[in-house]
């Protein structure tokens, strides 16, 4: 009980504390103090410095280019903010579909240019990666020993839903907004959410019967000490094919509304 204390303490000050500590322009905060944002930001705006220096009798060709680049963008990006459900999901494809088209622009001026900055990118992709979404909602954040604890003390919480992601799975970043704002509507008395950060705990992901190769994230829920329910199946076919992550799929395969009513309901 004394583990469960803890966790929900600290929980609910990572709360507490990321609501004082937010900043009033959160996206623009990002912008200028992570790394990868920034450094995007300076290769892109460094692209004005190399257009100035164009022969006038190749501006006019190029012009049409930039135009053809931005409609492009602004098409593809459209598109994904329709059907992507995270911003850090539609920042990733709106980046990478900038600098496809900034590597086209700039290999119409000098394939040097375009050399150098595809260098550009390659670095900042080592060097760098996207940070996932900060807020908690009303999630632990867990060690594998102190989930073990929670699970075989059996806490007034029967259910508990884990996602096992890693910070440096882009496919984890994607989908790092959805696991907490699914807390905020389905966390209740009888089922709780905990994040294990599978980077931190390498090790543990066998026990567990996950792969760090492919695998991540995955979310597994627990009736006290027993596993119950998992996504994506253990099987190969279906950590091959497996569905896009969303709430909606979440909710679906762990039945969250059923639960939800039924904790109304009682």
């Amino acid at each position: 009980m004394a583990t469960a204390a803890a966790v929900s303490a600290s929980a609910a000050a990572a709360i507490g504390g990321d609501h004082h500590r937010r900043h009033p322009l959160p996206w623009l905060n990002q912008m200028v103090t992570e790394p990868f944002y920034l450094l995007h930001l300076l290769a892109f705006f460094s692209y004005f410095a190399a257009r100035s220096s164009v022969p006038s009798d190749l501006s006019h060709r190029l012009l049409r280019r930039e135009i053809q680049a931005v409609l492009t963008f602004f098409v593809l990006i459209s598109v994904k903010m329709v059907k992507e459900e995270t911003w850090e999901a539609f920042i990733a494809d709106a980046l990478f579909y900038g600098k496809g088209l900034l590597l086209a622009v700039t290999l119409s001026i000098d394939y040097h240019l375009s050399l150098y900055y595809f260098v550009a990118f390659l670095v900042i992709w080592v060097v760098s990666q996207q940070p996932p979404y900060e807020g908690l909602g009303y999630v632990s954040h867990l060690t594998p020993l102190q989930l073990e604890s929670l699970l075989i003390e059996g806490t007034s919480t029967r259910f508990w839903l884990v996602e096992f992601r890693a910070s440096c799975s882009s496919a984890c970043v994607r989908t790092s907004r959805i696991f907490p704002d699914l807390s905020t509507i389905y966390s209740n008395k009888k089922i709780s959410f905990g994040i294990i950060d599978l980077g931190h705990f390498p090790n543990v992901a066998e026990k567990f019967g996950i792969s760090l190769c492919g695998q991540l994230p995955t979310y597994i829920l627990f009736d006290k000490a027993t596993e119950v329910a998992r996504f994506p199946k253990i099987t190969s076919e279906a950590r091959v094919f497996a569905p896009t992550i969303t709430k909606k799929l979440l909710c679906q395969h762990f039945e969250l509304d059923r639960r939800l009513i039924e904790y109304i309901s009682s």
